[in-house]
């Protein structure tokens, strides 16, 4: 009998453990983002702003959709059918379309937060919380260093699904957050549900093609970088002509497996702009910094500290050829403003809009 009664304490120790382990929760999480359907209304808050979105969320044969329209007032949309993004502008009447296997989705950086292949996070479990009238599991991603953002993560008991987040500095504030108010799983979405509700027949529709640069362009795409913030890994580069650009345009990505840093290379002739002033700006979540380097006009961009792409900007040298580490897949993108980011070009820089679709 004693025998028994240990094993039987011995398992609901174990259960228990396994109910606390922050991993577990987050692996949940990843597949409740990656197979549901989901509807539903959140509040997305960053410098001092806040946006009220309805998202529909649509998973069918393997193919994703998904729609956000912002309900205040703007009535601009973003939709996302497998790897075409649109963004409907009705007060510029203008559609902005951006082709990308991995663009526009809005959960997709908190998919990858059990992913950390480059040992810089730590996952915290902090307890419990209630969050729209659900009981959720609250679990922190903190980063090891200031070179990148932590999260912290408000997960449904029930469904698993994300009901709040925060993306979060190295000493604990706020850069960004998103709250659900209202969220279901409708087994089923229509089509129709999934259309834009303008009819953007009229408008001026803006497309982002990035040609593949010829073979006489190849030397351009040959920069490496010389050190690196710790963890982070050139997983990307090609070179590309980007609409207003002769000449070809290098575009890199560095990536620690969570945050993702895209980095623009162009000659500084080639961008009518004369020689290159070093220059930061932060636009929500999002920092960029552009300074010159041998010649040539360096834009680094993505969602992390300003150290971090300045570090990044400022190692890149002119080489024979990178070597590309492709362990942690294309570059991560999610929610960051209220209209939305695309791959910006070296011209523009970054603008402000929801995470994934063109700013």
């Amino acid at each position: 009998m004693r025998r028994a009664l240990c094993g039987a304490v011995a398992v609901a120790a174990a259960a228990r453990a396994l109910a606390d382990d922050p991993q577990e929760w987050l692996q949940r999480m990843e597949h409740a983002l990656t197979s549901r359907n989901y509807e539903g209304v959140f509040v997305h808050e960053h410098s001092g702003q806040s946006e009220t979105l309805r998202i529909l969320h649509r998973v069918s044969d393997g193919e994703v959709a998904e729609r956000i329209v912002s309900m205040d007032g703007s009535g601009r949309e973003f939709i996302r059918r497998g790897n075409e993004l649109r963004c409907y502008l009705p007060d510029q009447k203008v559609v902005l379309v951006e082709k990308s296997p991995d663009a526009g989705l809005l959960l997709t950086e908190l998919r990858a937060a059990n992913a950390d292949g480059s040992g810089q996070y730590e996952s915290l479990d902090l307890g419990r919380a209630r969050v729209a009238g659900r009981d959720t599991r609250v679990i922190a991603v903190e980063p090891r260093d200031e070179f990148r953002y932590g999260y912290r993560i408000w997960i449904d008991e029930r469904t698993a699904m994300p009901l709040k987040s925060q993306l979060r500095s190295v000493r604990g504030s706020v850069v960004e957050q998103l709250i659900f108010t209202s969220l279901t799983l409708p087994v089923q979405m229509s089509d129709a549900v999934l259309e834009p509700a303008v009819d953007a027949r009229a408008y001026r529709w803006l497309r982002y093609e990035a040609v593949p640069a010829t073979a006489s362009d190849a030397p351009a795409a040959a920069w490496q970088a010389a050190e690196l913030p710790p963890g982070f890994r050139m997983t990307v580069r090609s070179a590309q002509r980007l609409p207003g650009s002769g000449a070809a345009v290098t575009h890199l990505v560095f990536s620690d497996g969570m945050a993702s840093v895209s980095v623009f290379v162009e000659p500084e002739d080639a961008s009518g702009r004369g020689p290159a002033i070093p220059d930061s700006a932060s636009v929500g979540s999002s920092s960029a910094f552009s300074t010159t380097v041998d010649g040539h006009r360096i834009t680094a961009i993505g969602e992390v500290p300003p150290d971090t792409v300045r570090a990044i900007a400022r190692s890149l040298r002119p080489g024979n050829e990178a070597n590309v580490d492709d362990g942690f897949g294309p570059p991560i993108r999610g929610l960051a403003g209220a209209a939305g980011r695309g791959p910006p070009t070296p011209a523009a820089g970054p603008r402000a809009g929801p995470r994934g679709g063109p700013r």
